[in-house]
């Protein structure tokens, strides 16, 4: 889902008013009557929810008015405070104002003495919606609105906070705000993401992102090629053949190699060999140290394994390469990931760089692997075949001479920097996890949360991406590795319902991948 600018949306509100005959008017009663069944829809009794709308002059006060309107409808009685002396109200705005006044009135607040009399109520709130401030927001917001912001972060702390298209205050083009805004428990955006939602600090004040169609022809935007940035959900994926046909077998599948583990680390290839098979390959094989093989095997009777020559601490050896048996090993594989418990062990980094530089197959570079190019990461442009590389901020920030903080402060720029310097897909791990293309284009993930802050979680990653890049192959990664973002964060969401944040661990993750799957099959079907 391609994400959008302030200037971007407002022409694609225009186009579809002047090229389709789509009234303005219409537009906002979609937007509204969305946000009024998005409420609804979570709440049985919505009569006796003390629902409270802040509402602006412009046209983010007019969809909450038209919000007001239609929760009245339903059942509910919400109280409108409209921040602006109706004579103010323009067009749209105005109209829905006139309509909300079939229902209840508005209570205006204009002056300091307005706004403190409504501060209880704003206390009160089970559900608060706040239209006071949409898109085109520029700089930092001041007076009464400002205050009125703060209020509601002070006082709504027992409110489900809802922002209508964006919290009032927030950029809509960049990730950072200039002045207070408020922090959203769920924001309902329309049409299309707003490119300031996506990425922290101003990710972290979206609560859950909600976007609501509301009639805009996607042919406006869907092949425009200047709309490089995009929210990962479903709609993603639907050109993959994700449904299997009858007279298939394994071998049409793909058949996975995964490289990982050494003595004691044997844990981190067994996850992400498991995350290879719950993805959908066909075969995996997991290439571990000779030592950690027995350990590896017992994990999952499906997993193949295989033994590479080992060092004395037990960590892969060049002799593996320099026998053959690496080129052998090769053989029928369609995809291979690296990395995961390896060690930094100084020839095992050998052995891995001269993998990268030799394989022709699509190859995931993770943990260790991407460890191996500390030293000299420009060694990474000597890629054979597709390159896809998983770092956290902290492998990031060595690889690019960069502090984690600096990383974390740039992510989107840092990981477009580093996609084209090394001409290979780069997926910046954390909060809101980063794909970027080497042609420019990123794709910012959706799904996760902070219980998958624990270790394995990055190695099932690894798994993920190969078995669903030994199943569809160069010619589809894109939208492959896309959807193994997605439903690894997927997979960590269900997991967290289940056994909440604090206790998950990655092995949970695996146990979810069919739900996530599941789920991701079934959004598409009725996208």
């Amino acid at each position: 889902m391609k994400a959008f600018t302030a200037a971007r949306m407002r022409e694609v509100d225009r186009l579809t008013t002047d090229r389709f005959g789509v009234r303005s008017l219409d537009l906002m009663e979609q937007a509204g009557r969305g946000v009024a069944a998005w409420i609804a829809g979570r709440h049985a009794k919505l009569e006796s929810l003390r629902i409270v709308i802040l509402c602006g002059k412009g046209n983010n006060g007019g969809d909450g008015l038209v919000a007001a309107r239609h929760l009245a409808l339903a059942g509910a009685n919400p109280s409108v405070h409209l921040f602006a002396v109706p004579e103010e109200m323009k067009g749209d705005a105005a109209e829905n104002l006139r309509r909300w006044g079939e229902f209840g009135r508005a209570n205006v607040v204009t002056t300091p003495d307005a706004l403190d009399a409504i501060r209880a109520e704003i206390a009160a709130a089970d559900v608060l919606v706040d239209a006071l401030l949409g898109t085109g927001v520029a700089g930092a917001v001041k007076g009464p609105a400002a205050q009125a912001i703060d209020d509601v972060n002070r006082l709504a702390r027992h409110a489900e906070i809802v922002a209508v298209d964006i919290p009032s205050g927030m950029s809509s083009d960049t990730f950072i705000s200039a002045g207070p805004v408020v922090r959203a428990d769920a924001t309902i955006t329309f049409t299309a993401p707003k490119i300031g939602q996506l990425l922290p600090p101003n990710a972290e004040l979206v609560g859950r992102l909600i976007v609501h169609e509301i009639g805009s022809p996607r042919e406006l935007w869907e092949d425009d090629p200047s709309l490089t940035l995009h929210l990962l959900e479903p709609g993603e994926f639907r050109d993959l053949p994700l449904r299997r046909a009858p007279n298939t077998h394994k071998g049409t599948y793909g058949h996975a190699l995964i490289v990982a583990g050494s003595w004691g680390k044997a844990g981190a290839a067994a996850l992400a060999g498991m995350g290879a098979l719950r993805s959908g390959a066909g075969l995996v094989t997991v290439a571990t140290p000779a030592p950690s093989l027995a350990t590896v095997a017992q994990f999952a009777p499906e997993l193949m394994t295989e033994p590479l020559d080992a060092t004395p601490q037990g960590t892969a050896a060049m002799r593996m390469i320099e026998s053959g048996r690496w080129r052998q090993l090769l053989d029928g594989k369609t995809a291979v990931a690296i990395g995961p418990g390896l060690t930094t062990n100084s020839e095992t980094s050998r052995f891995v760089q001269q993998t990268v530089a030799d394989c022709p197959l699509p190859l995931i570079l993770d943990a260790d692997g991407l460890n191996a190019f500390d030293a000299n990461p420009a060694e990474l442009k000597r890629h054979a075949g597709p390159l896809a590389l998983t770092p956290h901020p902290g492998e990031m920030a060595r690889l690019t001479g960069q502090t984690a903080a600096e990383v974390q402060s740039r992510r989107l720029e840092t990981a477009l920097e580093a996609a084209r310097a090394w001409n290979a897909f780069v997926v910046l791990k954390g909060f809101r996890t980063i794909l970027a293309t080497p042609d420019g284009r990123a794709y910012v993930n959706s799904t996760g949360n902070p219980g998958m802050a624990t270790g394995g979680t990055g190695d099932v990653l690894t798994g993920i991406l190969a078995g669903l890049s030994a199943w569809f192959g160069a010619e589809r990664w894109p939208a492959a590795l896309c959807l193994g973002v997605y439903v690894h964060g997927l997979a960590g969401d269900l997991a967290a319902e289940r056994h909440g944040e604090i206790s998950l661990t990655a092995a949970d993750l695996l146990r979810e991948l069919p739900q996530a799957f599941r789920q991701t099959l079934e959004a598409i079907a009725h996208g």
